[in-house]
C-alpha cells in the first residue's frame, strides 16, 4: 500500500452566498488515504461529507489546499488519473433507460468492449438482485430498487476507487445487511480503494478498516481511528458494539447526539 494514494493538504471549501460572507463547509481538513483501504467518513448532517467526495472525485474545486489522488492535483480541470466509480445517495438514474442501460452507460462511455460490459451488467445486477428487473424502468421500481440499480452502476465500472455516498441508506435491513457483506468480498478481492460515506456507525465500524470522524461545519477532522477486528465481521458481536460505543463517545464529546 502507499500511503500517499488519496491526500487532502489543508482543505477549506466556501460556497459564496447572496449579500453574506461566503459558508465555509470544511476548513483545513488534512489527511491521507492508502490505497486498497476501506475508510468510512462519519459527521454530522450538513457537515460537507458529500461536498468532500465531489471534491475528491474533481466534480467542484476547493477554495484553498490541494487534492491529490494518485499523485496528481485534482481539480474541474484537472481530473484524477484513477477510474473512479460512484454510488450516490440518491439513485439519479435516467427515467427514459431501462434499468439495463442505465447501468451500461458509463462502461460504454469508459471505453469497456460491448460483451464485457454486457456481462458485467448482469453479474452486477445479479449481486443487487435486480437480475429480472433489467428491462425495466426506474418509475416502476421502489425507490429502494433504484438505490440498488445506482449502486451496481458504480460497481460494474469496477473501479480503482470507489466513493460510496450513503449507498445503503434507503435500503431495508435485509437487504443492505447482504450487500455490505457483498462489498466486504468485493473489497478483498480486488484490493480496490473504497471510500464510504455514512450516518450508520455501526455499518461503518463493521465495513472499515478506518473510521474518519469529522466535525460539524465548519468541518475539520477530530479523529483517524482504525479498526483492526479481523474479517469476516459479526455485525451483531460485541467487539462491534464496543466500538460503536466508543464512536458514539466521541460524537458525544463534541456536543453532537450520535
Amino acid at each position: 500500500m502507499t500511503s500517499d494514494y488519496i491526500t487532502l493538504d489543508e482543505v477549506t471549501k466556501q460556497f459564496p452566498r447572496r449579500g453574506a460572507s461566503p459558508l465555509t463547509v470544511i476548513k483545513g481538513l488534512s489527511l491521507e488515504i492508502e490505497q486498497g483501504s476501506l475508510v468510512s467518513i462519519l459527521g454530522p448532517s450538513g457537515c460537507g461529507k458529500s461536498t468532500l467526495l465531489n471534491l475528491m472525485n474533481g466534480l467542484d474545486d476547493v477554495t484553498t489546499g490541494t487534492i491529490r489522488v494518485n499523485g496528481k492535483t485534482v481539480s474541474r480541470k484537472s481530473r484524477s488519473n484513477v477510474k473512479i466509480g460512484v454510488a450516490f445517495q440518491s439513485p439519479r438514474l435516467l427515467n427514459w433507460r431501462t434499468v439495463r442501460d442505465n447501468v451500461l452507460i458509463p462502461l460504454v462511455i469508459n471505453g469497456v468492449p460491448r460483451k464485457e460490459a454486457k456481462e458485467r451488467v448482469e453479474r452486477y445486477l445479479d449481486l443487487v438482485g435486480l437480475a429480472e428487473f433489467a428491462g425495466y424502468y426506474p418509475l416502476q421500481l421502489s425507490g429502494g430498487m433504484q438505490q440498488r440499480v445506482s449502486l451496481a452502476r458504480g460497481l460494474a465500472l469496477e473501479p480503482d476507487l470507489l466513493l460510496a455516498d450513503e449507498p445503503f441508506s434507503a435500503l431495508d435491513e435485509i437487504t443492505a445487511s447482504n450487500l455490505r457483506a457483498e462489498l466486504v468480498s468485493m473489497w478483498q478481492a480486488t484490493g480496490r480503494t473504497i471510500i464510504f460515506v455514512t450516518h450508520n456507525i455501526r455499518e461503518a465500524v463493521y465495513l472499515s478498516s478506518r473510521v474518519l470522524i469529522v466535525t460539524a461545519r465548519p468541518s475539520h477532522l477530530h479523529l483517524d481511528m482504525p479498526i483492526t477486528e479481523q474479517y469476516p465481521r459479526d455485525l451483531t458481536s460485541d467487539e462491534l458494539f464496543t466500538l460503536e460505543k466508543k464512536v458514539v463517545a466521541e460524537f458525544n464529546a463534541m456536543g453532537i447526539p450520535a
